[in-house]
C-alpha cells in the first residue's frame, strides 16, 4: 500500500520526547508527508535539538517537557528504555485529557505493566516498537522513508480504548509500515531471538576476534557484526530490560551451536551439512 492510499489523520502538533534517529524520523517523515503542522522536539540537550532543527526533523524545539507537550494531540516518546515509564507519566501530566501517547521502546512489557497500573490522567498509552532504525545515532541521520515497509509492533492491552489502537495504528501506516498487534509479554519473546540475542552474539563475535585479525575481516565478518557498532548504554539497557526472554533465547541458541561442536569434534561432516542447511533454509524465507 502506498502513502496516498493510507486514510491518514492530519495532526496539528505532535510532540517527540527525545529526537534522535527514530525520533528525527517520525518528525521528518510526518512533514514530508503533510501529516503535521507543528512538531515540536524536546530534549535535555539544547546541541541536539539545535541539529534536529538544522535537518527539519522537528519545527521548534524545547528542554522544558511541560512546555513541549501542552498541545500535543500525539505523543512520542523515544528515549533510552531504561527512561520511557518516567517521561509517559510526566508528559501525561501536562497534556492534552485526548492526547495519544506511545513509546519506541524494543522491550515492551515491563513498560506496559508499569504504565498500565499507574495512572497517567486522561491520556492514553499504547506501546509501540518499529522494527527499524541503525547504528548511527543523531537526528543529522533521521531518514524520511526510514519506516516504509517495515514493521511497527503495537502493544494495547485489554483496557486500551480501540478508537485510539486504530487511531495510533493509522499513524504508523501513514508513515509507510505495515503494523502489528500483539501483547507485550509475547512481543517481547520474539524480538528476543531475532534482535536482542542477535545483538549480543554480534558482540560476542567481535569482541572474541583479535585486533590483528581485522586485516583479513571480508564481508561475512562485517555483515555478521554490523550491528555491535549501536551505541552500548543502550544495548545494556535493552538485554536487561527483557532479560527472562533473551534468557531463554540463549539457551536455544547455546543448544543448536553445541551440535554444531559436537558434530565438528566427531568429524560428522553429514552432520554438518544438516546443520548448516537447516539454517540456510530459515534464512531462505526471509528472501534478500
Amino acid at each position: 500500500m502506498t502513502d496516498a492510499m493510507i486514510p491518514a489523520d492530519r495532526w496539528d502538533t505532535v510532540a517527540i520526547v527525545g529526537v534522535g534517529l527514530i525520533g528525527g524520523s517520525i518528525g521528518l517523515a510526518m512533514q514530508r508527508r503533510g501529516l503535521v503542522r507543528r512538531v515540536v522536539g524536546i530534549g535535555r540537550r539544547e546541541e541536539s535539538l539545535r541539529r534536529a532543527e538544522r535537518h527539519g526533523a522537528v519545527t521548534e524545539a524545547t528542554t522544558c517537557l511541560s512546555e513541549g507537550v501542552a498541545d500535543a494531540e500525539l505523543v512520542v516518546v523515544c528515549t533510552p528504555v531504561a527512561d520511557i515509564v518516567e517521561r509517559v507519566r510526566q508528559a501525561a501530566r501536562f497534556c492534552r485529557a485526548t492526547a495519544l501517547i506511545t513509546d519506541v521502546g524494543s522491550c515492551k512489557a515491563g513498560i506496559v505493566r508499569a504504565l498500565r497500573r499507574m495512572p497517567i490522567g486522561g491520556a492514553s498509552f499504547i506501546g509501540s516498537h518499529p522494527i527499524a532504525g541503525g547504528e548511527r545515532a543523531g537526528p543529522e541521520h533521521a531518514d524520511s522513508d526510514l519506516f516504509v515497509g517495515r514493521v511497527v509492533v503495537v502493544t494495547p492491552t485489554s483496557a486500551s480504548d480501540r478508537g485510539q489502537v486504530a487511531r495510533l495504528t493509522r499513524f504508523w501506516e501513514s508513515l509507510g509500515a505495515t503494523v502489528l498487534e500483539m501483547t507485550a509479554p509475547r512481543h517481547d519473546r520474539i524480538v528476543a531471538s531475532t534482535s536482542h540475542v542477535v545483538h549480543l552474539v554480534a558482540s560476542a563475535l567481535a569482541a572474541a576476534t583479535a585486533p590483528a585479525e581485522l586485516r583479513l575481516a571480508g564481508s561475512g565478518w562485517r555483515d555478521t557484526t554490523r550491528v555491535a557498532a549501536a551505541d552500548a548504554g543502550l544495548w545494556q539497557q535493552i538485554l536487561s530490560g527483557n532479560r527472562d526472554a533473551v534468557l531463554k533465547s540463549l539457551d536455544r541458541f547455546e543448544r543448536v551451536l553445541l551440535r554444531f561442536r559436537e558434530a565438528l569434534e566427531r568429524q560428522d561432516t553429514v552432520g554438518i551439512e544438516r546443520l548448516l542447511d537447516a539454517g540456510k533454509k530459515i534464512r531462505d524465507t526471509l528472501g534478500n
